[in-house]
């Protein structure tokens, strides 16, 4: 497996957060292009409607993206979103963890293990489906059973 790649970076509340902090936590990493645009919105809001189970899986959940942390904040305060965006506006965790292409930030997600390596790739996504698949997967992974990509 993998480690992943530590960052640290701004929530939309001008919160530090580095990867390293939740060593021995769950931890899904969720790139995404844009705050505000229809696709991040609706997994956002997948995201946000799944927080309670999230938590009772442990899973600690990040969005990121190039956008500010003003614009993080006014999009989580429209939609709601109860866990952190976190700001990359040079783009270095983007790169860090591949999630950057020729029209900005591809929409990627990690499932990192509380030994923080990589436990689950996505880079196929269904925004609507996305947060019961991580759900789903996270499960398997602790029942010791092989998740295909």
């Amino acid at each position: 497996m993998k480690t992943a790649p530590d960052f640290t970076l701004h929530d939309q509340f001008g919160v530090t957060h580095s990867l390293s902090d939740y060593k021995g936590k769950w931890v899904l990493i969720y790139f995404y292009p844009k705050d505000n645009t229809p696709g991040c919105t609706k997994e956002a809001c997948g995201f946000r409607d799944g927080i309670e189970r999230f938590k009772e899986e442990g899973i600690v959940v990040f969005g990121i993206s190039k956008d500010t942390v003003e614009s993080h904040k006014a999009f989580a305060d429209k939609y709601r979103l109860p866990f952190s965006l976190l700001s990359d506006p040079h783009g270095k965790m983007v790169r860090a963890y591949g999630a950057h292409s020729v029209f900005g930030v591809r929409r990627i997600s990690f499932l990192v293990g509380p030994d923080q390596t990589i436990k689950k790739e996505y880079l196929a996504i269904d925004v609507v489906a996305h947060a019961q698949q991580i759900l789903r997967d996270k499960q398997l992974l602790q029942q010791k059973k092989v998740v295909q990509n």
